[in-house]
């Protein structure tokens, strides 16, 4: 499975791109290309801290980014995957939206591909992961990381995130993905307003039980809780800690995270009180 049942799973994030929100170009030499070297290193940070999974991106999804060719994108990728699968034994994901680039990352080393817009992007990739025998995320997302923030609206985000999901793991299973090499995330700070982001992060245990699927959610840093802390982005690793926290409680299956240390403490304790709350309804 994806996201085993028995643990919360912490994904740390590892940013290959010169300009995501909080962390880019901090893999770039001095010649301007990601230096593998400072990539292995960063990889080894955060797997000593905690990572169960490392995901690896070389095009930014912030709000209005625009998108870059594939070609960059695994220039980008590949050859950070290859050298950190050569040396831990940790599960790899590439985050993006391309079959191209994941079928390259795959080759690489890969397992997981994490595809932010659910397949709407590209529909192919689908099928690329399922020749891979790899896994999974589907991540929703309105629009494009350029468009998402304009002007974003909802009647009703739980209900329609999870509708659309359920199309997304649809086109997943007609391309002969199994639920057990699936796991949704409902895109949070992708198209949403603050009181979407909100919601969401109160109810994952809510999209697992109507999906059927792990739920991952990935509240790093994001936009959402500066505004609620007034804390620049590189200050927002404590909310981001209680944002997990809250998360796992209501029922959460992963955190995507750029603060892995941080986040194994919250989890730990949100995990203890999640159990805690079972038992005493028994």
């Amino acid at each position: 499975m994806i996201f085993p049942r028995d643990r919360v799973t912490i994904v740390g994030v590892l940013n290959a791109t010169p300009d995501s929100f909080s962390d880019g170009g901090q893999l770039f030499g001095d010649a301007g290309r990601v230096d593998v070297d400072h990539a292995v290193i960063a990889a080894a940070r955060l797997v000593s801290e905690g990572a169960h999974v490392l995901d690896i991106g070389g095009e930014s999804t912030r709000p209005g980014a625009k998108s870059v060719p594939a070609a960059i994108e695994i220039d980008r990728t590949a050859a950070i995957i290859e050298a950190i699968a050569k040396r831990f034994d940790v599960p790899l994901s590439i985050d993006t939206r391309k079959s191209e680039v994941a079928r390259a990352a795959l080759s690489a080393g890969a397992t997981i591909v994490n595809d932010v817009s659910g397949l709407r992007f590209d529909p192919k990739l689908a099928e690329t992961v399922s020749e891979a025998d790899a896994a999974l995320i589907l991540g929703h997302l309105r629009g494009t990381p350029e468009t998402m923030q304009v002007d974003p609206h909802f009647d009703d985000v739980s209900r329609e995130v999870a509708d659309e999901l359920a199309e997304s793991v649809s086109i997943a299973h007609r391309a002969g993905l199994s639920d057990d090499r699936l796991a949704v995330d409902p895109g949070i700070g992708f198209g949403k307003r603050l009181e979407d982001n909100l919601e969401l992060l109160a109810h994952p245990g809510a999209l697992r039980e109507r999906l059927g699927l792990p739920v991952l959610v990935g509240p790093s840093r994001k936009g959402f809780l500066g505004s609620l802390t007034g804390d620049p982005v590189e200050g927002r690793d404590g909310a981001t800690a209680a944002a997990c926290a809250v998360a796992v409680f209501a029922g959460a299956d992963a955190v995507r995270v750029h603060d892995v240390a941080a986040a194994v403490r919250a989890v730990a304790v949100a995990s203890a009180l999640r159990a805690a709350r079972k038992e005493g309804l028994a």
